[in-house]
């Protein structure tokens, strides 16, 4: 049976796991505000998810 003769570093086993790039998210356009939105989740523009509001928004604050 084969046995390693000396212990692996942590960075050389790392290494094995660092071929990766980092992905840009999908994003989509909201259909009630047509802000980008990630898809499946509310939208922080406007609070609605689903055709329903579901985060109620505050008022723009008045200066």
């Amino acid at each position: 049976m084969a046995v390693p003769k000396g212990k692996q570093s942590k960075s050389r086993t790392n290494k094995r796991f660092a071929n990766y790039k980092a992905a840009m998210p999908t994003l989509v356009e909201c259909p009630h505000c047509h802000e980008m939105k990630v898809p499946h989740r509310v939208c922080k523009n406007c609070g609605f998810y689903n055709g329903k509001e579901v985060v109620a928004q505050k008022e723009a604050a008045k200066n």
